[in-house]
């Protein structure tokens, strides 16, 4: 994302904590737009630093996208993945 780069296991972790957060009942969970996934104890530490930025859940949100088909991302399809150069 940017400048920013992080390994393709810590991205797909992340969208596993986002997902987890989305499929929880709608009356007990709290809005998206409140939702960080800085508040997750098993978030990877390569993203400590993100969660001091004003522009975190833009990032997390975009990372997110880019493994939305963690399928194609693995064979290169996505230009958004780390290491397919």
């Amino acid at each position: 994302d940017g400048d920013l780069k992080f390994s393709f296991e810590s991205v797909k972790k992340l969208k596993e904590l986002m997902d987890e957060n989305r499929h929880i009942n709608p009356r007990m969970v709290v809005s998206m737009a409140s939702y960080s996934p800085c508040d997750e104890k098993d978030l990877p530490e390569e993203f400590q630093s993100v969660c001091k930025r004003e522009d975190a859940s833009m990032i997390f949100e975009r990372l997110n996208l880019a493994v939305r088909e963690a399928d194609l991302c693995e064979i290169c399809a996505n230009a958004a993945c780390a290491g397919c150069f």
